[in-house]
C-alpha cells in the first residue's frame, strides 16, 4: 500500500503527514516548504495521492510540483467533496483548517456531537453534530492575540507570555499574573460556555498550538489531539479517493 500525503500549510510553517490508509505514519513541520523539499519526500516513499490546504497563499508551485510526482492531488477548498455536510451561510469563506478539523472529529467521533476548540493565534469555537453536520461556530482571538492587545493597547499594562505560564491562581494578586489568569481562563471560560450549550454527552476536542496549555487547566473532559487538521484532511482525501 503507497502512502497518502497530507499537507496543511499555515501562515508561518507547513505541517507535512504521511499516511497509509486512516494510520499516521510521519509528520513533519516545516518553516520553509519548497518543491525541492517535496521531491526529496517522494523519492523515499511511495506516495499515490496527496491533497493540499492552504490558509496562507493558493499555493500553486507547490501543487504543480506534487503532480510532477503524485497519481492524484487534490485541492482544499469549497468546491472539493466531503464526509461531513455545511451548515455555513458562505462556505467559500469558511476557514479550509477549519473544516479539516471538524471533518477529522468525524472521522474520530462519527455518530457523536463534538466541540472543536482549535486554539492558536485565533481560537475556534465549532459544532459537529451528531449526523454529520458542521454546524457554525465562532472566532475568537487567541492566547496570545489577547496578551498583545492589553500590551498594544494600553499605556501601562507589559507584554506578558501567556502561552507558556499557567495562572497562579483563580484572582491575580499582581498585574502580570492578573493578565495570565485574565487571558488563560477567558478561554478556558468560553470553552466551558459552548461546551454547556451542546447536547449532554458531547465531545470535546482540543487542536492547535496552545491545546495541551489549555486542557492542563480545564477541569472538564477534553480530548486533545494535535494532529486533527492532518486527520481530517486526510479524511477528506480518502472520501474522494472512494467517490472516483
Amino acid at each position: 500500500m503507497g502512502y497518502n500525503l497530507v499537507i496543511d500549510q499555515g501562515n508561518s510553517t507547513a505541517k507535512v503527514a504521511l499516511f497509509q490508509g486512516d494510520r499516521l505514519v510521519e509528520h513533519w513541520r516545516m518553516e520553509h516548504l519548497t518543491p525541492d523539499a517535496l521531491a526529496r519526500l517522494a523519492s523515499s516513499y511511495s506516495i499515490d495521492a496527496a491533497i493540499y490546504c492552504s490558509v496562507a497563499t493558493r499555493g500553486e508551485e507547490i501543487i504543480v510540483s506534487l503532480r510532477s510526482f503524485v497519481k492524484r492531488v487534490y485541492e482544499m477548498t469549497s468546491m472539493l467533496p466531503l464526509p461531513i455536510k455545511i451548515g455555513y451561510a458562505t462556505p467559500s469563506t469558511l476557514g479550509r483548517d477549519r473544516i479539516a478539523a471538524v471533518a477529522g472529529a468525524y472521522a474520530a467521533h462519527p455518530g457523536r456531537n463534538v466541540l472543536v476548540v482549535d486554539a492558536g493565534t485565533a481560537v475556534t469555537y465549532d459544532r459537529l453534530t451528531d449526523d454529520g453536520e458542521f454546524a457554525g461556530g465562532n472566532i475568537a482571538p487567541g492566547l496570545w492575540v489577547r496578551a498583545k492587545a492589553l500590551h498594544d493597547m494600553t499605556q501601562r499594562l507589559p507584554l506578558v507570555d501567556v502561552e507558556n505560564r499557567e495562572p497562579a491562581s483563580l484572582w491575580g494578586r499582581d498585574t502580570e499574573n492578573a493578565i495570565v489568569s485574565g487571558v488563560v481562563y477567558g478561554i478556558v471560560g468560553e470553552t466551558e460556555f459552548y461546551r454547556s450549550r451542546m447536547p449532554e454527552n458531547s465531545i470535546v476536542m482540543l487542536t492547535g498550538g496552545d491545546a495541551r496549555h489549555l486542557a492542563g487547566i480545564m477541569d472538564f473532559p477534553v480530548e486533545v489531539d494535535p494532529d486533527l487538521v492532518s486527520k481530517g484532511l486526510n479524511s477528506i482525501l480518502l472520501y474522494n479517493e472512494n467517490i472516483q
